[in-house]
């Protein structure tokens, strides 16, 4: 044999070990890893190819080359297959069996083409041995199928190739590594099959598989150096990319590092030109926001958009270095809106009267009481709507209610915006007046009362009329005590009310401590 067929050799056998070395670590050391199954398969599939050739080098004459050449027909043409599906998954593409079946399609027609290649002459026109090398080489005239099955590998090493690119713009450092690593480990056969097609490698011999010894080595440095499916780019496109939390990243400077997709919601101005710029920059339009990040305390942030209110916690978490050194801040805007926009309708239904959707007696005593603190004089108004019973008793509870709403509107809609309506109980209710003095409180409940009487309840198919009698009283301040006030009013207020309803009805009256009641 000669000295220089055997190195070619030699380097076919290496590459075949190193590949059958990478297949066995993989299976053992990264059993969950996504795109490693594909890769396990890719580097077999290269050992059974590198060590048929070797045989076929080896070989005699060319009954034993064309043996050899049948297995490695057997595997060779999946290679290119397999790569590109552990490309796909290494970027997160998820392989549709419909996909997988087609891209099998053309190995496996390349396979029948092969082994039945002497009843139709398709894939090689003809197999001879060159005269001009000092050792068996196998020459053979290709035919058109050849030639499909060298696009399809060509198609399927630049799609992985461009695969891979597409994710360079969006990865780190440490990831670009990883990918360029990979890249051009699938560029190293791809030229070294040129040469071979090309008619420029020496002695004919096919490059292809030599050139694994190289691709795999540089598989071998992304695997071991940069632990390759160990930390993925898919990590950061299905974690980070989609999650739901915006997220910014700084350095220790303020400058932006990165940041994601859903950030978009909160910081619309965010883009590529960006990155590198200092928060305080990229936010210059929303001082506030730029002063709540650079506090770095955990906090809250309303922000509206095409008039909707958005409700946001952020939160901060630094970035430290295995020294305990703070390298930057990862801060987060966490969507509450659902959370506060609940908690409002769970306030709304504690603080409000379901039916007339004003305050309830319990909520309108709070808010009555906290203003008291910051007034010097008020005044009460307490009514009701005369002879309701009769309204339920003759037209139903569900008419008593479409009465009820309408005249507690009637009522709000006559107040101003610092006085306060509560459903006291039944068809009984309260208004708290702050700064209002009594003459003006009787002008305004002989208003509301004017109202209610002039308007015609409408219910199903009747027009009922109804009216209201009032009570007035005048809230003394009493410091430090302001329940006790309220409390004192109210009893004024009910008995006004009381001789409202016993003088007549539908009038005002003004507690006075005389009053008389006939």
């Amino acid at each position: 044999m000669a000295e220089e067929l055997f190195i070619w050799i030699l380097l076919i056998i290496f590459a075949g070990v190193l590949s059958l070395s990478l297949c066995l670590f993989s299976h053992v050391k990264l059993k969950n890893a996504p795109g490693v199954r594909h890769y396990k398969i890719v580097t077999l599939l290269s050992t059974i190819f590198a060590f048929a050739y070797a045989f076929e080098l080896a070989s005699t004459s060319l009954k034993e080359i064309k043996f050899w050449l049948g297995i490695e027909y057997c595997v060779m043409p999946f290679i290119p297959s397999f790569i590109l599906f552990m490309c796909f998954e290494y970027v997160g593409v998820k392989i549709k069996r419909l996909f997988f079946s087609m891209v099998l399609l053309i190995p496996l027609l390349t396979v029948f083409a092969h082994h039945t290649n002497e009843l139709h002459h398709l894939y090689y026109l003809s197999i001879d041995l060159q005269s001009d090398t000092p050792f068996p080489i196998a020459e053979m005239e290709y035919g058109p199928l050849f030639y499909v099955h060298s696009l399809y590998l060509f198609l399927c090493l630049s799609i992985s190739v461009i695969i891979l690119l597409m994710q360079l713009k969006k990865s780190l450092f440490r990831f670009k590594l990883q990918i360029l690593t990979m890249v051009a480990g699938l560029l190293v056969p791809v030229i070294a099959n040129s040469f071979y097609l090309n008619d420029l490698s020496p002695y004919g011999i096919d490059l292809g598989p030599v050139s694994m010894s190289v691709s795999f080595i540089l598989h071998g440095i992304a695997l071991l150096s940069f632990q390759m499916f160990y930390v993925l780019p898919i990590a950061r496109e299905k974690v980070f990319e989609n999650m739901l939390e915006g997220v910014i990243v700084l350095e220790h400077n303020g400058a932006i590092v990165d940041y994601n997709n859903a950030i978009s919601s909160v910081l619309p101005m965010l883009n590529s030109f960006s990155i590198g710029k200092h928060i305080e920059t990229v936010l210059a339009e929303d001082r506030k926001l730029a002063d709540l990040i650079l506090q770095g305390e955990e906090c809250d942030y309303e922000y509206v958009k095409d008039g909707q209110t958005l409700y946001f916690q952020v939160r901060f978490s630094p970035v430290m270095n295995k020294d305990g050194i703070t390298l930057g801040t990862i801060v987060t805007f966490v969507n509450i809106t659902e959370r506060v926009e609940m908690q409002e309708k769970l306030r709304h239904l504690a603080s409000f009267d379901g039916l007339t959707n004003i305050y309830n007696r319990t909520y309108f005593m709070e808010q009555s009481i906290k203003k008291l603190d910051f007034i010097e004089e008020a005044s009460l108004i307490m009514f009701d709507i005369d002879h309701f019973k009769v309204v339920n008793d003759t037209y139903g509870h569900d008419v008593g209610d479409i009465v009820l709403s309408h005249v507690a509107n009637l009522a709000k809609n006559s107040l101003g915006p610092q006085d306060i309506i509560g459903r006291y109980g039944g068809e009984e209710f309260i208004i708290f007046l702050p700064t209002t003095n009594i003459e003006n409180a009787f002008q305004l409940a002989d208003t509301i009362r004017g109202r209610i009487s002039e308007y015609s309840v409408s219910a199903e198919d009747y027009h009922i009329d109804v009216t209201s009698s009032f009570g007035i009283a005048y809230i003394e301040m009493t410091p430090g005590n302001q329940q006790a006030a309220m409390k004192q009013a109210i009893k004024k207020a009910d008995h006004a009310l009381y001789a409202a309803k016993k003088n007549g009805r539908n009038i005002v009256q003004t507690f006075k401590e005389d009053l008389p009641i006939v």
